[in-house]
């Protein structure tokens, strides 16, 4: 009998090495948190290829939105952890834990690349009567709950932004819905919301052909794909306690997936994000290529859950104190 439970545990072994020795032997999943047209669709679909092709293999994405990204990481949690399901994410998941939106965020899964990250700004229907972000919250003071802004939910891009600004200034806005802010862009330029606070990168191509315009850059620098735009810090200057802050982008895996298996993945996509394809859009869309894996990415991650965190905690909208979780304070 003991021969035999040993000749199995050795027959186990074997046939997982095998297997991911033979990675990838079939199709990856690639699920994206948010909807198409939207900063982590751009971002994934302009890598992927070229990772999939120095992996060999064949990677096939598709957008699984909903509960501001928690769907789409709870599934790949339920896969098993072989890596043929990779969650395509943003920022979001960092907060997850204190705004009650899930008990799992990045701290428990096995990062492949932290590919990006962006800046956010904010974008208005060219018809709404202001210019500026001055001018934005004297509109919004005076007319409370009458601007439409779009909202990709809380622990969103936007929900973090807005809460930057009412700590800033006491505004009300009407928050308009959206699974990602590829489909709040569509929705601004339709003039179904006046203002959307956007990642650049998503925003850029629509400012440029002139169907929005740009009231605020949230950041301390001016940036060259917005001559012309200053930093919000110019007009609000309580908003450099919380900047320099932006959105990331990253691939995932499930923990336990072979230590092979997770290096082919990450060996790929650091080659994906070397392409110059790649390199030249985000360059173009005003993302910065950060390529990060193992300790380095795992060392941004928990430093951007804290910093994020603490900001919506002490903006009054978290379910939980970060310090539950054992989270510091940055």
């Amino acid at each position: 009998m003991k021969k035999l439970i040993a000749g199995l545990a050795v027959a186990l072994a074997t046939g997982t090495g095998a297997m991911a020795a033979d990675f990838p032997a079939k199709e990856i999943q690639g699920i994206i948190q948010w909807g198409a047209g939207g900063s982590t669709d751009t971002v994934m679909r302009a890598v992927t290829p070229h990772a999939a092709e120095a992996l060999g293999g064949t990677i096939v994405m598709q957008n699984k939105t909903g509960g501001v990204g928690a769907i789409a990481l709870r599934h790949v949690q339920q896969q098993d952890s072989d890596g043929y399901t990779l969650l395509m994410g943003a920022e979001n998941p960092q907060m997850y834990k204190v705004l009650g939106l899930g008990t799992d965020d990045y701290t428990d899964m096995v990062p492949i690349n932290v590919l990006a990250r962006g800046v956010p700004m904010f974008v208005a229907n060219n018809d709404a009567p202001y210019n500026t972000m001055t001018e934005f919250v004297e509109y919004a003071m005076a007319n409370p709950g009458e601007v439409r802004v779009g909202s990709t939910g809380p622990g969103g891009l936007t929900s973090i932004v807005l809460a930057m600004l009412t700590s800033q200034a006491d505004v009300e806005f009407t928050r308009v819905p959206y699974d990602g802010d590829g489909p709040a862009l569509t929705a601004l330029q339709g003039g179904a919301i006046d203002v959307m606070p956007a990642v650049l990168g998503a925003a850029i191509e629509g400012v440029k052909a002139g169907r929005m315009k740009v009231i605020g850059l949230v950041d301390t620098q001016p940036n060259d794909l917005l001559p012309g735009v200053a930093p919000i810090t110019e007009e609000l200057p309580g908003f450099s306690a919380y900047l320099p802050w932006g959105p990331f982008f990253g691939v995932f895996v499930k923990k336990g997936t072979p230590d092979d298996v997770v290096a082919a993945l990450q060996a790929a996509y650091a080659e994906g994000a070397k392409h110059p394809d790649f390199v030249q859009l985000m360059a173009d869309r005003g993302f910065s290529i950060m390529s990060l894996s193992g300790d380095e990415a795992m060392d941004f991650l928990e430093g951007y859950r804290s910093t994020s965190s603490w900001l919506v905690h002490d903006a009054g909208f978290s379910k939980k104190s970060p310090e539950d979780f054992g989270i510091p304070r940055p």
